[in-house]
């Protein structure tokens, strides 16, 4: 799961969850009989769950900022909201008592429907389902903003100031991460990788420093995580429609716009770690058609956006500071992405904004 500007503690053992106890809350989902891991993520843990009434999304949700009964609530909450505004989403499951939360064990748990579908990346996606794919996300921020002023307080934290990186504290990380990518045994062919990186992205910072820009007051309710992991598609490939967007762990407040661009610079990210441009321009005039969102507000965005990604290291402290290599995977395509930008501003910007 792609995460940006974003630490987290190591992976730790977790307990199989609690079956028996947990369905017996539960008025018609039968007796378990297997519970597998579909995937062990960067957040929380989840498990396909078949029992004698059909299968299920189980959810153990262990990520400390976001893993308290009233914040899963919430969430849930915004979700069943949305579906009923045509969002598609894999709403939770209510218990017998109407909770969809269920903390055992100190662990909090939910229970959704089985979603049959897959992830899509950009490249797999046409141009016109780039175009639905902009659409979608713009249906999200303004659900959301309907959804939400239904949460009582939610909307004040609208005012907070959005601060972007400062390129000093960059430096002494950059410096900080270079010695460990140096002294890291056994050597390989990332840590070399990790070297030439942190260099150059140093001389790309010390070109562009002047160019950090201003603090961005706080816009609207995201998703907060929205890219390719977290949305299936169900049909063929040239029929395929999005059946559900999950995982709203991250649902808050952030300048709507930034969400869109990042969103865009995961799915549509090449190996080499070029941005498919055309499809980029398509995603995001729909974007903006349906967001109600104008040119100046994805420009700054884009500036934003990319200013992040010169500061950006969150895989590198993983490896080196947490000893967690779970993200290798994505840092040449990532690390390559920040130095094309930089040389393609101009052309990125008339994508978002053009």
């Amino acid at each position: 799961m792609p995460r940006s500007s974003a630490i987290a503690p190591p992976p730790i053992a977790i307990a199989p969850p609690p079956l028996a106890e947990l369905l017996r809350r539960y008025e018609d989902t039968g007796e378990p009989l297997s519970c597998e891991p579909v995937t062990q993520g960067l957040l929380n843990r989840g498990y396909r769950l078949a029992t004698t009434r059909g299968a299920y999304f189980l959810k153990q949700h262990v990520d400390e900022p976001t893993a308290d009964r009233e914040t899963i609530a919430r969430q849930h909450r915004a979700v069943r909201r949305l579906q009923s505004l045509g969002v598609p989403v894999a709403p939770p499951v209510a218990d017998r008592s109407g909770d969809t939360v269920a903390v055992i064990g100190g662990r909090c748990y939910a229970l959704h429907p089985w979603v049959d579908g897959r992830h899509r990346r950009g490249a797999q996606l046409t141009t016109v389902e780039s175009r639905r794919l902009g659409a979608l996300l713009g249906l999200v921020h303004t659900g959301l903003e309907r959804v939400m002023d239904a949460e009582p307080g939610e909307r004040r934290e609208a005012v907070r100031p959005h601060e972007s990186a400062d390129p000093e504290e960059t430096f002494a990380l950059i410096d900080a991460l270079l010695e460990l990518a140096r002294a890291h045994r056994p050597r390989d062919s990332f840590d070399a990788l990790a070297e030439h990186r942190l260099r150059e992205r140093r001389a790309l910072l010390e070109g562009h420093a002047h160019r950090r820009p201003p603090p961005a007051a706080v816009g609207g309710w995201v998703h907060g995580d929205f890219h390719p992991l977290n949305l299936l598609y169900r049909g063929d490939h040239h029929g395929a429609e999005p059946a559900a967007i999950v995982d709203w762990d991250r649902l808050g407040v952030q300048p709507r716009a930034e969400e869109a661009v990042r969103a865009a610079a995961i799915f549509f990210v090449r190996p080499s770690g070029r941005l498919e441009l055309p499809k980029v321009r398509a995603y995001a005039r729909a974007y903006r058609r349906a967001a109600g969102a104008d040119p100046a507000e994805l420009a700054a965005a884009v500036h934003r956006v990319w200013w992040e990604r010169l500061n950006d290291f969150w895989i590198l402290r993983w490896r080196y500071q947490l000893h967690d290599r779970r993200a290798d995977p994505q840092f040449p395509a990532v690390s390559a992405l920040a130095v094309w930008w930089t040389r393609e501003y101009e052309a990125v910007c008339e994508a978002f904004a053009g």
